[in-house]
């Protein structure tokens, strides 16, 4: 028997679509209106010779939508959708140009879209090495690169890299990471080899120990690098997020497989420091550096007296070999709560310097907004 009152909800329902078509155009006249002020801005900005991006800019705009959000829109969604509002603007004034570890499909090449919308000029590389390089030469304007993951801790190359190139870094952003087993065949039968990352293959290490204990865990520069192959060799597997899958025609043959459920992928944003200021203070900010202290008792110690004096709050220290001739010798890297514009964040980072054999500003950014 119908439902005598069916009639009755598709009379509400196109009640609702026409109001919210009407409501669409609305909004697509206001984002133009914002387009035209962007390009206005832009103007001004070439007259004056100023930066385009700016990103504690963009994080206190979403900071402060979410804290004028009444609802029932979620907070955690007013980021993402502003993101590429700015994004589209932005790409009005001028195209931003962003290295990544690539090719397409990359967990690097979705944090770059999430950290500065789709409405940018996408530079794949092959290699960690190459995003330095390629941002070092102004090729982009811009190199995203992973820094540390929640399982597997530091990126060694990217922390050895932040020490010996001038780029510094202007924002940061984390991304959830999840691996999937990728396959030409929808089977697991028959994989000889699984292709990934160095990194992904060690988040992973649990699960293939448990259910391909005999296949052979082939290192590559990327994870979407294992997937091309995967996609042209059947006895290949690969390890990638479902954007890879996609994009090389692979099925998902084991979703999840990361040996951590919150597994999470942190990355910086770096850039060169004669084109682009420190980011000035947000009010949620990270200063990131690196240092060495002469070998001798006590100088760990020393490190830390500093913040506790000046209640500056440490939230990373990791170790890298100095690569001194053997001699046991480490720099440091350290994240800090706070801005150097900050008076008692100023005041820790010369009494830090003090004591440091070498001491290095890595770069002040706003804290991860996602």
């Amino acid at each position: 028997m119908a439902d005598p009152l069916a009639p009755q909800d598709d009379a509400a329902l196109l009640a609702l679509r026409t109001k919210i078509d009407a409501l669409d155009r609305e909004l697509l006249a206001m984002l133009n209106r914002r387009a035209g002020y962007a390009q206005e801005v832009g103007e001004i900005k070439r007259r004056q010779g100023a930066i385009v991006f700016r990103p504690e800019r963009e994080a206190a705009v979403i900071a402060g939508l979410k804290s004028v959000n009444t609802g029932p829109l979620l907070s955690d969604n007013i980021a993402p959708i502003w993101r590429e509002i700015m994004s589209a603007c932005r790409a009005l004034e001028t195209p931003t140009r962003v290295a990544f570890l690539g090719p397409a499909g990359t967990f690097s090449e979705q944090a770059a879209l999430g950290y500065f919308g789709s409405s940018i000029v996408r530079v794949p590389c092959a290699s960690i090495d190459e995003v330095f390089r390629v941002t070092s030469a102004g090729a982009a304007d811009f190199g995203l690169v992973p820094v540390e993951n929640s399982t597997e801790g530091g990126v060694a190359r990217t922390l050895d890299l932040l020490l010996s190139t001038p780029l510094f870094i202007i924002g940061e952003t984390s991304l959830f990471v999840r691996h999937n087993l990728l396959r030409a065949q929808d089977s697991m039968d028959g994989i000889q080899a699984v292709c990934a990352h160095p990194q992904a293959l060690a988040q992973c290490h649990a699960w293939l120990s448990t259910h391909l204990p005999h296949a052979e865990r082939r290192p590559v520069a990327s994870n979407a690098e294992g997937a091309r192959m995967a996609a042209q060799d059947t006895s290949l597997a690969a390890i990638a997020s479902t954007r890879a899958g996609s994009e090389y025609g692979l099925h998902v043959v084991a979703p999840a497989i990361q040996d951590d459920a919150h597994n999470r992928t942190r990355f910086a944003v770096l850039t060169q420091p004669d084109k682009h200021p420190s980011p000035r203070a947000s009010g949620r900010d990270c200063t990131s550096l690196v240092v060495s202290v002469r070998n001798r008792p006590g100088a760990l110690h020393d490190l830390v007296v500093p913040l506790k004096e000046h209640g500056v709050s440490m939230t990373r220290f990791e170790s890298r070999p100095a690569r001194s001739g053997g001699q046991w010798e480490y720099y440091f890297y350290i994240d800090l709560q706070g801005h150097p514009d900050e008076p008692h964040v100023a005041q820790a980072l010369q009494a830090l310097r003090d004591c440091c054999a070498f001491f290095k500003v890595l770069g002040t950014y706003p804290l991860d907004t996602h």
